[in-house]
């Protein structure tokens, strides 16, 4: 294989689709360095892992010699990305987006280049637009257009409000591919009517449109929804080496293949070859073991990486607990949750019959009582030290549904 044919297959490896794969070929081709954007609202503190799916596949590009733009979307973050969302999402206050950018900024260079990178804030060219460059860059689109976004179809469907600067999100967004003149632009499953946007922006400003690449959504701890620091299911990249091998190795079993594919460096035939050996009878948990390694490694150190490693195993393999258990929040519709489903949506075990058969054998404990009640409710704003087995533990706290 030649260079450029090894870059694709590298480039392919995790994607979830490019648009179109012809396109980035021909740009690649050139040997010039593309212009890479990824944006980032800053509506959290926190980068997490579900974050460097997209950050690892810029560090490909990086590798390769392209231009990263990293933006961080300090104006979009004041209207909050409507994707996904079923009401209107509070904008976030100017101190808080800063405040958050920062924290973004000084996270970033744990996975990118600082030298090859450059950080970019949407606010640079958005607060020069006047009133009458808004109402161009409106006119743009259509409202049959906008609807055809699912998360704005369901909500008008629904008799859902849908505030006008809603809409105004993704014009903005495809604004910011045309002003930093994107070659290709990254981002999630979630976000690719957005990102499809920023090619007819381009189109229409007279630009060669951007290749657009999706990336999977990753799933947190509970194993179900998208990894989300609101919901509590997520291993923060600034989290301790102690934290975030404990959180890794609370994964189901399932889970780990999912998160081998889109956050590990290590070649897919020595993932198959484990997930073949796993099949043949090795303990699952021995492969989590490296991908815990791996991952504590590249955030800290190979040194912290091994501490962490026996400070899991003195506690969890000799039934200490640790005092820096991974917290989970699950929420409830009512004023309770049955335990058998805590557990389930906790991500501690896969399955409410699995629950109901480990309480039932006595494997559960409830901050430190062994429980035996398959009936046992936990009432929603209670917080519990949930240990199923000797290895699988979380402080679970039950939410009310907002």
């Amino acid at each position: 294989m030649d260079y450029l044919e090894d870059q694709l297959a590298l480039l392919r490896r995790g994607t979830a689709e490019i648009i179109s794969e012809t396109e980035l070929r021909q740009k690649l081709a050139t040997g010039r360095p593309l212009r890479i954007k990824a944006g980032f609202d800053p509506t959290a503190p926190d980068l997490h892992l579900g974050h460097t799916v997209l950050l690892n596949k810029l560090r490909q590009f990086q590798r390769a010699g392209h231009h990263i733009l990293f933006l961080i979307g300090d104006f979009t973050g004041m209207i909050g990305d409507p994707t996904g969302k079923n009401a209107i999402r509070k904008p976030l206050a100017p101190e808080e987006v800063q405040a958050n950018a920062a924290t973004y900024r000084a996270q970033v260079f744990r996975i990118l280049d600082p030298d090859a990178t450059e950080v970019v804030f949407n606010s640079t060219w958005l607060n020069t637009l006047a009133p009458q460059d808004f109402v161009r860059l409106a006119a743009q689109s259509t409202v049959a257009r906008m609807l055809e976004r699912d998360d704005f179809s369901n909500r008008y469907r629904a008799g859902q409000p849908i505030a006008i600067h809603e809409f105004l999100y993704p014009l903005i967004q495809g604004h910011d591919s045309v002003a930093l003149r994107a070659d290709v632009e990254l981002g999630g499953t979630d976000q690719k009517f957005n990102l499809l946007m920023g090619r007819q922006l381009q189109v229409n400003a007279g630009q060669a449109p951007q290749v657009v690449m999706t990336m999977p959504i990753l799933e947190g701890l509970d194993g179900v929804q998208k990894m989300s620091k609101s919901l509590g299911n997520y291993i923060a990249i600034a989290d301790s080496p102690i934290e975030m091998f404990g959180k890794v190795m609370s994964v189901s079993d399932e889970l780990m293949w999912r998160y081998f594919e889109l956050l590990s460096e290590r070649s897919l035939l020595d993932i198959n070859a484990w997930r073949q050996s796993v099949l043949d009878g090795a303990n699952p948990r021995d492969i989590k073991f490296l991908l815990a390694e791996e991952l504590v490694t590249r955030f800290h150190s190979r040194a912290d990486a091994e501490y962490a490693h026996a400070d899991f195993i003195a506690r969890f393999q000799r039934g200490a607990l640790p005092t820096d258990l991974p917290e989970v929040r699950v929420t409830c519709d009512g004023d309770a949750l049955p335990l058998a489903q805590v557990l389930k949506l906790a991500g501690l075990v896969t399955s409410t019959s699995e629950a109901l058969r480990m309480i039932k054998q006595g494997a559960v404990k409830l901050d430190g009582e062994r429980v035996s009640d398959a009936q046992l409710v936990l009432k929603t704003g209670h917080t519990a030290v949930v240990q199923v087995g000797k290895r699988r533990a979380a402080r679970v706290r039950v939410e009310a549904v907002e």
